[in-house]
């Protein structure tokens, strides 16, 4: 291919890349440092804004939900997906309909998912969790508030971010395995190897990049987690389970101070911790990538 080809074909893809991500960016890292009301120019004011939300409470709150939503989610993920894989990976004919299935969740919007997902721990729409519950405990735990009390919340939420991310590990992690090589396996075999030995030393080693790229991308969905939480945590503010895009949404939008500004250095501060979550992933996927 001509160099003249080659920039005919990548040049679209530049221009809607450097529209959609580079040019937004720079006007939230230029309005981090700006008084911004809307519909005027903004006022440049320093560091102020970083020094009031670094100095809300609020901040530190949602930085701790998230991360620790974000760790919950990756782990059961990455366990369940895999033990999901390998299951799906022994199936013959049936795997296409099987896939399928499970894909359901993963291809449904966030929001219909969520609002559907509430439905289940809802009385006013059967709240079939409930009646369940009440049904094998006999009514010793009473009905838990699921949308006001902290625990209960946080365990639908966590529900709710697997239920909808665990199709896409289990996907993953499947094409990972059927790369595996036959002949590793079956000289493990040989050599007498459990099935279990089989998994922690032929093939998760065999597959360590993709089990790398999997966590990068949980990482990056579970702390962008928003539209889930509105349906499934209306009470977020007042019970501790608002993640940093519902805080960002809320200060630079939804109150009625809309600080457009300070919300701008949240979302600076937020893609900083971003991208400190996402390093040893990305160590370990260029690591895995060179070898």
């Amino acid at each position: 291919m001509r160099r003249r080809q080659f920039w005919a074909l990548v040049a679209p893809s530049v221009v809607v890349m450097f529209g959609f991500m580079l040019v937004p960016l720079y006007r939230t890292l230029r309005w981090s440092f700006e008084r911004v009301n809307y519909g005027e120019a903004g006022t440049f004011i320093g560091l102020a804004n970083y020094q009031a939300a670094l100095s809300d409470p609020r901040l530190g709150r949602a930085v701790v939900f998230t991360i620790g939503l974000t760790v919950v989610v990756g782990v059961v993920c990455l366990v369940l997906g895999y033990v999901l894989a390998t299951l799906v990976n022994g199936l013959g004919r049936a795997r296409p309909v099987v896939l399928g299935i499970l894909l359901i969740s993963y291809v449904s919007p966030h929001i219909v998912g969520a609002v559907a997902f509430s439905w289940l721990f809802d009385s006013n729409f059967g709240g079939i969790v409930d009646y369940l519950l009440n049904a094998v405990t006999g009514g010793a735990f009473g009905e838990p508030l699921w949308f006001t009390s902290t625990w209960p919340n946080r365990l639908i939420i966590v529900l709710n971010v697997v239920w909808f991310m665990l199709p896409f590990s289990m996907l993953l992690i499947l094409a990972g395995l059927q790369g595996v090589s036959a002949e590793m396996m079956e000289a493990a075999q040989i050599d007498g190897a459990s099935p279990l030995q089989r998994h922690l030393y032929v093939i998760v080693p065999s597959i360590r990049g993709v089990l790398g790229f999997v966590v990068l991308i949980l990482t990056m969905d579970v702390v962008r987690v928003f539209d889930s939480l509105i349906p499934l945590a209306p009470q977020s503010l007042t019970n501790g389970n608002e993640s940093l895009m519902v805080y960002i949404y809320r200060v630079a939008f939804a109150e009625a101070t809309r600080n457009l500004g300070l919300g701008s250095a949240i979302s600076v501060l937020t893609i900083l911790l971003i991208l400190v979550l996402l390093l040893p992933s990305i160590r370990s996927v260029v690591k895995e990538a060179r070898a």
